[in-house]
């Protein structure tokens, strides 16, 4: 699996627009099986190669900013991609009502601090990315998080190996919630390791 997107892999936008709605059908299918919904409000969504590339597309589709604009959706998004010892994920804390949103976030900082992926027995912690602080000093989280699980070997092979649960969750003091990794994410996921 492809480790990073560089400029051959873009598509002209021109041709990209023609392209576009079996694209968006044919990611839609891919991330089905990556998106893990982890309490009230919390949904994780696995980043990969694919998805990444799928966003820069739309990215140079909707801001049309031709060449000029490539290097920095390429710096903004090839961190998010696995680089085959980990997974990675986009955390979005999805409110609809503004007003219970500003409240809940406003509980939740230190959060991206607070998210681990446990794999038989052991626990991975998540590292939030650091290219921008995630909970301001008032303690109001961010809604949108990014959080790279790094593994062992050995949690590698016990997450492919497909026996026991996986458990995703936090342990924030006011967010304590987990889920249970269905089998078809978890298989879908296990391509993400080298």
């Amino acid at each position: 699996m492809p480790r990073k997107i560089d400029a051959s892999d873009i598509i002209p936008i021109g041709e990209y627009a023609k392209l576009r709605a079996e694209r968006r059908r044919q990611i839609s299918e891919i991330k089905k099986n990556r998106r893990l919904e982890v309490g009230p409000f919390a949904t994780f969504y696995f980043e990969s190669f694919d998805t990444m590339l799928h966003q820069v597309h739309e990215m140079l589709f909707i801001e049309k900013g031709g060449a000029e604009q490539l290097p920095d959706e390429l710096a903004a998004y090839n961190p998010l991609i696995p680089t085959g010892s980990e997974l990675v994920a986009t955390v979005m804390f999805e409110i609809d009502d503004s007003l219970r949103r500003a409240r809940v976030l406003g509980m939740l900082g230190g959060v991206e601090n607070k998210a681990f992926i446990r794999v038989g027995g052991e626990t991975i912690r998540g590292v939030p990315e650091d290219d921008q602080e995630r909970s301001r000093e008032d303690g109001k989280a961010s809604s949108v998080q990014f959080i790279r699980f790094p593994f062992t070997p050995a949690q590698v092979e016990a997450f492919r190996s497909g026996t026991g649960d996986v458990v995703v969750g936090f342990d924030h003091a006011n967010y304590g919630h987990m889920a249970v990794m269905p089998a078809p994410v978890r298989q879908a996921l296990s391509a993400d390791f080298a």
